[in-house]
């Protein structure tokens, strides 16, 4: 933080006046593609961020910079003109935020001069995006004294993404940014918004999450390809059953109907997602009991169920998830959208720096690439520091 109010400083000039605020990354320990089709998901927010210093102005022009893309120099905009402009590359997403909140009736009466500096590493998928638009949301809403709460920021900075940058993303990253308990995870439903803290104890084990440094190229296009394949089979399921969407199915009932979805490949797709949501609850009943093996298994299962049924993994991911089994995780999985990004897995206390060394050693062998390790802690939600 000192160091980004000098850059601050540096680059705005010392007037006083400046306020710190932090936005977490997050993670989701299971419930992978099933926010899409009616599911529950089970995200944490991380120690790792985006940190940011922040000053009004007294006109209505908008200063950003980021410490991150220091080439980039100062982006300046107008208060009164917020469009996406590509070349404004990572500034886009506080502009998102501040037009959509000027949209949804909030008064931003001045401009304001913001730096940043994020240590979520890029294209991992613990969501560098979702952290700066939640950071965005909690600076606007000090600096101006908004009167919002916590959800509206989420919606808001979830709206911002899908119009103003135009992404077709959940409410997961968000919901998990803007909502975030230390040392609790949170079991959502994306469609209602229902959702409840459950306290992650890990007495003897870390969290750590290993990078694939693989880019991921295909995670669009087929992420909108089996968001198809879902729809596609809850419309064969629905000839004969009342359901509004595949998170409304056990497996029982699953597996009684499956017959009705007649192509083997939608069948598959189906099938991972009426299971990994069930699995989700399942986990969530395992870690209320205080079973971490549980738990870890279902991460198990749950990865083998995007690799062989939904199809989402590739070998990097699992390369580095065999790995992780093999040696010694309690349980490993990749998370986020697939193709790329990153695993996170459980182990135990004792075997931390043996499990980074031997894991990242195979990948390396496997792969040529060289993953990044970082054994995360569950943090707090965005807010001003």
């Amino acid at each position: 933080m000192d160091e980004l109010k000098r850059s601050f400083i540096e680059q705005f000039g010392d007037q006083g006046g400046l306020t710190s605020y932090f936005a977490p990354a997050r993670v989701n320990l299971i419930g992978e593609h099933t926010d899409y089709n009616g599911g529950h998901v089970f995200p944490c927010a991380l120690t790792l961020g985006t940190y940011a210093t922040a000053r009004k102005r007294e006109d209505r022009t908008i200063r950003l910079y980021s410490m991150n893309f220091e080439e980039s120099g100062i982006i300046e905009v107008q208060l009164d003109d917020l469009r996406f402009i590509e070349n404004d590359d990572w500034a886009n997403y506080p502009k998102g935020v501040a037009a959509i909140f000027q949209q949804a009736g909030y008064e931003i009466d001045s401009g304001f001069d913001v730096a940043f500096y994020g240590n979520i590493p890029n294209g991992s998928g613990l969501s560098s995006s979702a952290s700066i638009e939640m950071l965005t949301a909690v600076i606007l809403k000090d600096l101006f004294h908004l009167e919002i709460g916590q959800i509206e920021m989420v919606k808001l900075a979830q709206k911002a993404e899908n119009e103003f940058i135009g992404v077709n993303c959940g409410i997961m990253d968000q919901f998990s940014i803007g909502m975030g308990k230390k040392n609790h995870a949170i079991l959502l439903d994306c469609d209602t918004l229902d959702y409840q803290y459950t306290p992650i104890n890990l007495k003897n084990e870390k969290l750590i999450l290993a990078n694939t440094n693989k880019r991921r190229g295909l995670a669009n296009s087929k992420y909108n390809e089996r968001r198809q394949q879902c729809e596609a089979a809850l419309s064969s399921l629905q000839e004969k059953l009342n359901i509004k969407t595949l998170g409304d199915l056990t497996r029982e009932e699953f597996e009684a109907h499956k017959h009705l979805i007649q192509d083997e490949l939608i069948r598959k797709r189906a099938k991972h997602a009426v299971y990994e949501n069930n699995r989700t609850i399942e986990a969530v009943e395992k870690l209320n009991a205080g079973d971490v093996r549980g738990f870890g298994k279902l991460m198990n299962e749950s990865h083998i169920s995007l690799r062989d049924d939904y199809e989402v993994t590739g070998k990097e991911l699992d390369v580095l998830v065999e790995a992780a089994w093999n040696e010694g995780a309690i349980g490993s999985r990749m998370t986020g959208a697939g193709f790329g990004g990153c695993t996170v897995s459980i182990v135990p206390d004792d075997r931390v720096d043996s499990f980074i060394e031997a894991v990242g050693k195979t990948y390396k062998a496997e792969t040529g690439l060289e993953a990044e390790f970082y054994v995360a802690d569950i943090g707090d939600q965005a807010k001003k520091l």
